[in-house]
């Protein structure tokens, strides 16, 4: 799937791009069935809110690990997902560098502040933004659910020094600090709120400014994240790297999967 001149130009301009049900209910049901299994392993890799329910299970994707999952193996380069990630990277070969499912459980699912995801990843020894994230929505986000919001155009500004937030959650993010997102509003206009269907996709920019809001309602939701980055700009060597479950070391250039990947996974499964 290639992206038509308007769609690049509006990536340029707005730094992200919306696809409804790119991804079919089927494929969604097929994904969802497989994410509560791998929830319920024990890894560094399954983060849990307070309460004790799950927030984070990272690094689906990849064979190796705990929280392997043919199904999100085949997300990640399923040709409507992966081409235009590729193609807003200027066609060059990318590789996953991290994949993550976070869960806004009914009624408690935190927030997630304000804050930039290259704000984090250059720490991680990434040199540049050449970097591109797939949201894919496997239940339906509204705003009263704690979608996302982006603040258009603001992944312009480049990358902002963050501050360390290690209190507000149960996971420590590095965040844009509050004047500062004012001012970005101020210049940038209000955020607008990312909801849809299951099957949604959205490809943002790592430095478009983002966060989500508190779930007041009574329905819990899935978004799938798989993060893609040029091999080219793989993370240099730096001290104290976070782990492997957070940052992929292997690096090797994806190829097309087929557009019935996910769902012959799911069939091998049974």
């Amino acid at each position: 799937m290639r992206l038509t001149d308007a769609q690049m130009a509006e990536y340029e301009e707005r730094g992200f791009l919306v696809f409804p049900g790119l991804v079919s209910r089927d494929e969604v049901e097929a994904l969802r069935h497989d994410l509560l299994r791998v929830a319920g392993v024990e890894a560094e890799g399954v983060i849990r809110e307070k309460s004790g329910t799950v927030r984070t299970v990272f690094r689906v994707h990849d064979e190796e690990s705990p929280t392997a999952s043919p199904p999100f193996q085949a997300l990640a380069t399923l040709p409507r997902v992966l081409d235009p990630a590729r193609q807003v990277l200027g066609d060059e070969p990318v590789y996953v560098y991290h994949t993550k499912c976070n869960l806004k459980d009914a009624i408690d699912g935190a927030i997630w502040q304000w804050h930039q995801d290259y704000g984090y990843w250059k720490t991680d020894g990434v040199a540049r933004s050449d970097m591109t994230t797939s949201l894919l929505m496997l239940d339906e986000a509204t705003e009263i659910g704690g979608c996302l919001y982006f603040i258009p155009g603001s992944h312009k500004l480049g990358r902002l020094d963050p501050e360390m937030d290690e209190t507000t959650t149960s996971y420590k993010l590095w965040t844009v600090p509050k004047q500062q997102v004012i001012d970005i509003m101020t210049t940038f206009g209000d955020p607008v709120a990312i909801t849809g269907k299951p099957g949604t996709v959205v490809l943002f920019h790592p430095n478009l400014v983002h966060g989500s809001g508190h779930n007041m309602s009574r329905h819990s939701r899935w978004h799938i994240y798989t993060v893609y980055n040029q091999v080219s700009n793989r993370p240099q060597a730096i001290e104290n790297p976070r782990p492997e479950w957070v940052v992929a070391r292997r690096c090797d250039p994806l190829e097309t999967g087929s557009d019935d990947g996910i769902l012959r996974h799911a069939v091998a499964a049974e």
